[in-house]
């Protein structure tokens, strides 16, 4: 091939996202140049904070109108420039919506073709280490205590609600809607589910949760962060991992009823991290998330689009709650 196509973000987006803030283009096949690889991307993550860039800068600088959309991905080596990289390597990366990338090698990750692809991008990439970390070193639950997660039909959610489980804990998950209640109790082992579009969320909570909530696993923010706060115990952890609720809407929720006040008096501790403030740890997490997912001990969910032009559509898609699991597009 001599041409890229590549997704490109083209406007900002009013509201919600729609396939209409991109459009798509072909470009000339990147050329890599000493030190770089060129890499045939296979699959593409879609991510909750994709949005989240197009708003300001966050942990990386805000998109613009023009750019490339952003995006991790994996692929594979089509030509080296670099040491330690040769053609058929699985790599992965900050490739962007396309459908080739031409990046330094320092930037890549080179994998264990061992495992599946879909894994590596979801339960033992970026999504397993933040449910990892964050669960474990912001939440610290303790056996017998209580872990809420809300979002927890999705990436990130459904880890770290499995890792909860395996440390002894009871747990529950939000979610947006009841079939998805039935498959976290079925299908992933939690202990109970809420619908937090079904009606009373903080009665719904407080009977999810009779003994109260030690850990709060926060993967949307607003209202259903302000009906964990309210059931937290003395001494509760909550990790702020993310704020999907507030993402795509032009009428964001302000800040939860009772802060401080609540973080007083409970003496609760709410800590917001990014998963590479832990990387100097990767490799315990990557070893634990590849032994219980081999063993089968944490389900890898994975919700894979074919095609590259629905990039744009799958991206509404998951704000809507369309998925479950990992949403990834298969290029």
């Amino acid at each position: 091939m001599t041409m890229n196509k590549q997704w490109i973000y083209a406007s900002k987006p009013n509201a919600q996202v729609s396939p209409t803030n991109f459009s798509l283009q072909e470009a000339a096949m990147p050329q890599p140049k000493e030190g770089e690889v060129l890499v045939r991307t296979t699959l593409l993550s879609l991510d909750p904070a994709s949005r989240a860039w197009m708003i300001g800068p966050t942990y990386r600088p805000m998109l613009n109108p023009g750019e490339v959309m952003a995006g991790w991905g994996i692929g594979e080596v089509v030509v080296s420039n670099a040491r330690n990289f040769e053609p058929g390597d699985l790599v992965s990366g900050d490739y962007g919506w396309q459908q080739y990338a031409a990046l330094p090698a320092r930037t890549l990750t080179k994998h264990d073709k061992r495992h599946k692809p879909e894994h590596i991008l979801g339960a033992l990439g970026i999504t397993g280490l933040t449910a990892y970390f964050g669960l474990l070193e912001v939440g610290r639950p303790r056996p017998g205590e209580t872990v809420l997660v809300s979002g927890a039909a999705g990436a990130v959610g459904t880890i770290a609600g499995q890792i909860a489980k395996l440390m002894g804990c009871r747990v529950v998950g939000t979610t947006s809607s009841a079939d998805k209640c039935k498959w976290l109790v079925s299908e992933l082992g939690f202990d109970a589910a809420v619908d937090y579009k079904s009606g009373n969320l903080h009665k719904a909570i407080k009977e999810a949760c009779p003994n109260g909530v030690d850990v709060y696993f926060d993967n949307t923010g607003g209202e259903v962060l302000a009906a964990a706060l309210s059931r937290m115990n003395v001494w509760g952890r909550v990790a702020c991992c993310g704020a999907i609720s507030n993402y795509d809407t032009a009428t964001p929720t302000p800040g939860p009823a009772g802060v401080p006040g609540l973080l007083v008096t409970k003496r609760i501790r709410m800590e917001g991290f990014i998963v590479s403030d832990f990387y100097n740890r990767k490799r315990e997490a990557d070893t634990a998330l590849a032994k219980w997912v081999t063993e089968g001990k944490i389900k890898a969910a994975v919700d894979v689009v074919e095609g590259f032009d629905k990039m744009p559509s799958a991206l509404a898609g998951m704000f809507a709650g369309q998925n479950r699991g990992k949403l990834m597009v298969r290029v």
